[in-house]
């Protein structure tokens, strides 16, 4: 068979864009098929409110998985800027009046913050927990641009590197329910809410969930570099994709907006729909990546009458739902807070945690449960411009506008079946700003900038919109269930592919994008790992 190329990939988000980079460096001819108008998947910018010059990032937001190794390899000029707050948390036990600060560089403010919350034994509990995460993180976080390890390799790397507690590290956090060891170190209930929160973002996981979800979830959230730091990308997400596209295009990439794939075939053949005219053609290639959910796969096989590829299914065999809602907003300046002791431009200069403590997240998943949106919402809040004003216009900057983007936990999917989607974004928009309210001295909409036409600058979406917009199924940020970054020891590791965590059931067809083994998140993992399963298995094929 004759081949068009030797790369197709399937989607155009960011992890396609970095298999093309590699894929093209090494010297392969390289096509990419976007559906949308734009690349960069999820990590893209774009004038949220009509009139107001501002390029939010407006899915994703952080960036704590991608290698400086590659930033380096691909040429890449990214800024990725480090917060001085980690997080602040109002305590609900006061009313918001207290809260507990976590500082970046002070521990003494961080201590006197544990102690202004009653937690003070907590505090160096906390630290020392952090201290042990990184003995796993540390170990691990180098494996994630390496072929695959075994558990017991990845779990005897750990024990070699971390000392004598690292063993019980590691069956603390993989072995075991996470919420265990927080409830066992961990006192206070606003504490221990603020440690559970990295195990159920985007997910609905309980802390004691026996498939431990949540451990995976914990442990993506944790390992960013080894020490878990999240930090702003200059310029916002457009930025990170935009150079990523340039790198690609620049190794030589054929990068193709408004091509929706259709149909793809085991044996390399891609049908698309091209151009606003929407011709169907068609191209084959020695390999077919997919940036695509694994679902949206299955579907695109299914069309060309092939079975179906293997993937990661949540509990009866379907696909893992989403729990999430996200709200960007555009104010006028920051919100006063009830909490004298702490400004405004601290509290939101790193993670604003809001009616998360311990039995605060519970009740809100018992109330999802029972198929209400939670009230009130457990809340994470990231105000991008405080770190990076570059987004605002100097106009804007002069004001004191900022922005505020508001990620709620405990929304899953099932929840707004059946409900029309204007009615379930008002529904969680309101959700969201009643349980901001509860922590601030003055209503948030008193705040919120109004758009020339003077509507409020709010953009709220669902995991329905995720689906709809990006192809997202049920709105799951990370395609699907998230995997451990290692084999368990008794499965396959024989071909590049299973090596490198982007296997299908078709040996032609891999997975490059979040529902890669070590995807989820802006990583750019997926997108590296799969150019190195098939630069492997041509160089081994070519007997070099």
């Amino acid at each position: 068979m004759t081949y068009d190329y030797d790369v197709v990939i399937v989607g155009g988000g960011h992890n396609a864009l970095v298999a093309a980079a590699y894929c093209g460096r090494s010297g392969k001819s390289v096509l990419v098929l976007e559906r949308l108008s734009q690349v960069g998947g999820a990590a893209v910018s774009a004038e949220a409110f009509p009139g107001v010059d501002a390029r939010l990032s407006r899915y994703s937001y952080l960036v704590s998985l991608l290698p400086p190794r590659i930033i380096d390899e691909l040429g890449l000029h990214l800024t990725l800027a480090r917060r001085t707050v980690s997080s602040y948390t109002p305590d609900p036990a006061t009313d918001g009046r207290t809260g507990l600060l976590v500082a970046v560089d002070d521990a003494e403010r961080t201590a006197s913050s544990f102690a202004a919350i009653g937690a003070a034994d907590d505090a160096r509990q906390f630290e020392l927990f952090s201290d042990h995460c990184r003995v796993l993180t540390e170990s691990l976080w180098p494996t994630l641009m390496e072929p695959l390890a075994t558990r017991s390799e990845a779990r005897g790397r750990v024990v070699a590197s971390g000392g004598d507690r690292a063993a019980d590290v590691w069956d603390a956090l993989i072995e075991q329910p996470v919420g265990a060891v927080i409830e066992r170190t961990h006192q206070n209930d606003l504490v221990r809410g603020v440690l559970l929160t990295d195990a159920l973002i985007g997910t609905f996981a309980g802390a004691h969930d026996e498939d431990l979800e949540q451990n995976r979830c914990f442990l993506y959230h944790l390992i960013g570099q080894g020490d878990g730091r999240w930090d702003v990308p200059v310029g916002g997400m457009g930025a990170v994709s935009g150079e990523l596209a340039l790198a690609a295009r620049r190794e030589g990439a054929d990068i193709r907006t408004d091509a929706e794939v259709v149909a793809v075939t085991a044996d390399g053949r891609v049908r698309f729909l091209d151009g606003d005219d929407r011709v169907e053609n068609s191209v084959t290639g020695r390999w077919v990546l997919s940036g695509v959910s694994t679902p949206t796969l299955d579907a695109l096989l299914d069309a060309s009458g092939f079975e179906r590829t293997t993937h990661r299914d949540g509990p009866g065999g379907h696909p893992r739902e989403g729990s999430q809602v996200k709200v960007n907003l555009m104010l006028t300046r920051l919100p006063k807070l009830k909490d004298p002791t702490v400004r405004p431009e601290e509290a939101f200069a790193g993670t604003f945690h809001i009616n998360e403590s311990w039995s605060q997240l519970e009740e809100a998943r018992q109330q999802a449960l029972a198929g209400s949106i939670p009230s009130p919402l457990p809340c994470e809040i990231y105000c991008h411009t405080l770190t990076d004003p570059s987004i605002l216009s100097e106009e804007l900057r002069a004001s004191g506008a900022h922005t505020l983007t508001v990620f709620g936990l405990h929304v899953p999917d099932h929840l707004l079946d059946g409900m029309d989607e204007g009615d379930a974004r008002a529904a969680l928009t309101r959700a969201v700003l009643e349980s901001l309210d509860s922590v601030l001295a003055e209503p948030i909409e008193d705040v919120i900038m109004r758009d020339p036409s003077g509507a409020l600058c709010v953009e709220t979406k669902t995991t329905k919109d995720l689906d709809r917009i990006l192809g997202l199924p049920k709105g799951n940020i990370f395609h699907g269930g998230l995997d451990w970054p290692f084999l368990e020891d008794d499965e396959p590791r024989e071909t590049p592919a299973q090596r490198w965590g982007v296997a299908t059931g078709h040996e032609r067809i891999l997975l490059c994008g979040s529902g890669a083994r070590r995807g989820g998140a802006v990583s750019g993992l997926g997108g590296h790992n799969a150019a190195m399963a098939v630069i492997e298995a041509d160089a081994a094929a070519a007997g070099t």
